[in-house]
Formats: structure tokens, C-alpha cells, sequence
């Protein structure tokens, strides 16, 4: 399989139509149509499904979509960073991790190295751990900053001096929000709006005291800006950290942290043995001196 081959493949895929993706690919239609073929026969498996109006994808497809773009993807960075001039230091750092105000001491780092490197560049993915871990172990990021508890034995890492507090997003009018902090049995009865990634986490679990089916959950969320949105809907309350949404002035909503108190440190993570470009690992550096 050739990397000309995926990058095709990408086009038809995208365009929905061997034709579309020839004019794009300045291919000519048969051309195209025999390569895509000859990768089916190669692979082994379909992976078009060929319509009258539209080529839509097989399970294969989908499979080998997400797979090709993450190859030309990781070969366009591996590239950038080839071709750097080495007089000079500039690139591309690439940096996962979910919503925290503790993404400020990254900021600085990063804006100290923009500094004395102007030409360096940073690209920001947010998700969660499962995904940014993901990432990180196909070469996609550089960096994954992890919310604990996860499990960081396969990757060198730095902990981060912060923490982030778990508490109660509601709407100001709701009576929970009269109280100064959340217990447990206040949350019994409402209905909660939960992090995916605290979903099974023993943390929070073992807070709630208990089991997620027992609790009476009406949505999930990987970012806690859609979940706020939720909130001021009235569709229930959000547990999550502090400091993300702002809930001053005139907005509608507050927090109000958990009690007994609960909070998750940070950690900025890497691939053992990895081999950074020149600007990440100023940027790793800067970081630990900030520190």
C-alpha cells in the first residue's frame, strides 16, 4: 500500500464520486477508478459501496479513512519537521489534553518560547484521555496533559503543580445553589449531567457512593462548555471542574464545589525514548524551568 494510494483513496472518499476526485487529483477518471480497484484487490475486502449518484463507504473504508488520515497526517509533520532549517528553530508542537484552567501554565511556556522563536508554531486538540492517549502513542501529539487517575507507566511525564476541583454546574436559580458546597446525597435525586471520561473513574464513583446506574443520569459530555449549554436549558446539573466556565456577572449558572472535597492533579506526558523536533524540546525544557 503507497501513500499515493491512501491520498487517492482519501479524495474519493471525501468527494463521494470517482469523477469529483479525479478533477481534484488532475487524474483522469479511469486511471483512478483502477487504482482504487487494484487497493480493493490488495487489501482484500471492499471498500466502496458504488451508487448510482454517490460512493458511499464499507465498514473496511471507514476503517482504512481513519487510518489513512492519520498516516498522511503524522508523514506532513515528519516532513515540516525534516525540512526545518537547522540554523533556525521553528516547527510545529502539537499538544493534547481535556478543559482546564491549568492549560494557563502551558500557555506561558509556550508564549515564553514564541518569544525567543517566533517561527514556532502550536496546534491544540482537546478530547479525553482515552483520545489524546491515542494520539500520543501514533505520533499524532507531542504532549497529552492527563486529568488523574490515569495511567501514565508507558510514558515519561511531568506533574503539573496545580489541581483541578470537582463540583456542581447549575443554574443560579436552582435551590442547590443556596448551599456553599455538595454532598453526596444532594445529588441522589437530580438529575446529572456526567463526564464521559469520569463514567467508571473511581474517583468520582467512589464520591457519589454509588453506581452510575443508580444515579439518575440524563446526558454525558466530553466538553464542559456544550454540557453548560445543557445546564441553562434546565436539562439537569453538570458535575465537572471549576474554573472552565465562567460564571460571573451576569451569567446564569454558578458552581459549587463537592464536599467531602475532591480534586485531580495534572500531568503533561510524552513516549518514552521519544525523539522530539528542536522547538519541542525548548518547549519541554521551558516548561520544567517554569516549574
Amino acid at each position: 500500500m503507497e501513500l499515493r494510494e491512501l491520498k487517492y483513496f482519501l479524495a474519493v472518499a471525501r468527494e463521494q464520486s470517482i469523477s469529483k476526485a479525479a478533477k481534484v487529483l488532475y487524474a483522469t477518471q479511469p486511471n483512478l477508478s483502477r487504482q482504487m480497484q487494484n487497493l480493493e484487490k490488495e487489501i482484500g475486502k471492499q471498500l466502496f459501496i458504488r451508487g448510482n449518484k454517490k460512493i458511499t463507504l464499507t465498514e473496511t473504508g471507514q476503517l482504512l479513512l481513519k487510518r489513512a488520515e492519520e498516516i498522511i497526517e503524522l508523514y506532513n509533520q515528519t516532513e515540516a519537521e525534516l525540512n526545518a532549517p537547522i540554523s533556525d528553530v521553528s516547527g510545529d508542537i502539537y499538544i493534547g489534553g481535556g478543559e482546564s484552567y491549568v492549560m494557563e501554565l502551558i500557555a506561558k511556556a509556550a508564549h515564553s518560547v514564541r518569544q525567543d522563536y517566533p517561527n514556532v508554531k502550536y496546534h491544540i486538540f482537546s478530547g479525553d484521555s482515552s483520545t489524546v492517549s491515542e494520539k500520543l502513542d501514533k505520533g499524532l501529539i507531542d504532549f497529552g496533559i492527563f486529568i488523574e487517575p490515569f495511567d501514565l507507566s508507558k510514558y515519561d511525564y511531568l506533574r503539573l503543580p496545580l489541581y483541578d476541583t470537582w463540583g456542581v454546574l447549575m443554574r443560579k436559580d436552582d435551590p442547590l445553589a443556596l448551599k456553599d458546597f455538595i454532598m453526596p446525597e444532594d445529588l441522589w435525586d437530580k438529575p446529572i449531567i456526567r463526564s464521559q471520561q469520569s463514567l467508571g473513574k473511581s474517583l468520582i464513583t467512589d464520591w457519589f457512593r454509588k453506581k452510575s446506574e443508580e444515579l439518575n443520569i440524563v446526558a454525558t459530555y466530553n466538553l464542559l462548555y456544550n454540557a453548560s449549554i445543557l445546564v441553562e436549558q434546565g436539562l439537569g446539573i453538570a458535575v465537572g471542574l471549576d474554573k472552565i466556565i465562567n460564571t460571573s456577572g451576569n451569567s446564569s449558572l454558578c458552581f459549587r464545589p463537592l464536599y467531602p472535597k475532591l480534586i485531580s492533579h495534572l500531568d503533561i506526558a510524552w513516549k518514552k525514548y521519544q525523539v522530539f523536533p528542536k522547538c519541542a524540546e525548548i518547549f519541554i525544557k521551558r516548561l520544567q524551568e517554569s516549574l
